[in-house]
């Protein structure tokens, strides 16, 4: 039984889900049951995550998820919030074609579930299905950035803000691999959003001429101006690009980082974009690769995209990527996600 005081953080933590503050719920779990020793605890953080992936649409967020409440159901089969809650999310997971190994909430101590019966036969079809997928995103997770930017609202009044991004690694390796190298090589120190449109994207990261016309892969990705290549011999590093990952099923919605590149596929270098909370570029699905999600400061995405503008979209105020600082590469240690604090 737990003591009055994480009982009374468990109340908290139910105030903060129900107003959709996931962090601050996470945040007050890994302080009072640091290595996730209680049903509850797991149930809650799994609820928590479970928010995030509804915002994110991260399939790495959902796997967490499903993870968290089906150690809360090993705990304790008989917690029927941990249930419920436990097969709706997977029915979500499989409504979106999110892949989930099914097989400990079909099982209590070694006995099927009723359910468990009728799904075991087609889980396994689905395991065989799967398996290859599952292996090639082991290790990998959401990883986080924090971008600093300043700049000059319609107002005229002066913003220094930071805004913080989940990088699906899981969903788009190389662009995130891609995005980190760039921003630990200081790369996008003090570049500018040199393109702006309200209602639908902020761009930057044109780290070469500032003006949306250079920028180029951090490493060599087998392509050059978009074909592939077998080696870098011969293309100038201006030229290297990556291949696309447009079809990892991530969208385009308000608070999406995706990768810009020309209208010719595998063409993405350094270049990116962010959507404002009043776009949703659906017209951009399976063409440009999503690969980041804004999780805190969108507010100030949507303010950027509202700034004064002039020729070729660029701000009449420059608007100032002044760094962004990795604050988790997103490969896993093998070690429980809660026990990342």
């Amino acid at each position: 039984m737990a003591d009055k005081d994480i009982a009374d953080s468990w109340r908290d933590v139910e105030k903060f889900l129900d107003k959709g503050k996931y962090e601050e719920a996470l945040s007050i779990l890994r302080q009072v049951d640091a290595d996730g020793k209680e049903a509850t605890t797991l149930r809650l953080a799994g609820k928590a995550m479970h928010l995030k992936a509804a915002k994110t649409g991260s399939s790495s967020d959902y796997r967490k998820s499903a993870s968290l409440y089906r150690d809360a159901v090993k705990i304790n089969p008989r917690d029927k919030q941990a249930n419920a809650q436990y097969n709706q999310l997977l029915n979500e997971m499989q409504d979106q074609r999110i892949s989930q190994t099914i097989f400990p909430r079909l099982v209590n101590e070694g006995t099927p579930t009723p359910a468990g019966l009728f799904a075991i036969v087609a889980t396994l079809l689905l395991l065989l299905a799967t398996i290859q997928l599952l292996q090639s995103s082991e290790g990998l997770e959401d990883g986080e950035a924090v971008m600093r930017i300043t700049w000059t609202d319609e107002y005229g009044v002066f913003h220094d803000e930071t805004i913080t991004i989940a990088l699906h690694r899981a969903e788009a390796p190389v662009h995130v691999e891609n995005f980190i190298l760039h921003a630990e090589d200081g790369n996008y120190n003090s570049v500018i959003f040199h393109r702006i449109i309200a209602g639908f994207m902020i761009q930057g990261g044109d780290f070469v001429n500032q003006a949306g016309t250079g920028g180029y892969a951090a490493k060599w990705y087998g392509y050059c101006n978009g074909q592939v290549q077998d080696s870098s011999d011969g293309c100038a590093q201006s030229s290297w690009t990556m291949p696309d990952e447009a079809d990892n099923g991530l969208k385009h919605a308000p608070g999406s980082l995706a990768m810009a590149k020309t209208n010719a596929p595998h063409t993405g270098g350094s270049q990116f974009y962010i959507v404002p909370s009043d776009s949703t570029p659906s017209h951009l699905d399976g063409i440009h690769t999503v690969f980041g999600t804004v999780t805190d400061g969108l507010e100030y995405v949507d303010s950027i995209s509202s700034v004064e503008t002039g020729q070729n979209d660029r701000p009449v105020n420059d608007v100032t990527i002044v760094s962004i600082e990795i604050t988790d590469d997103g490969i896993s240690d093998g070690t429980p996600w809660y026990q990342f604090w």
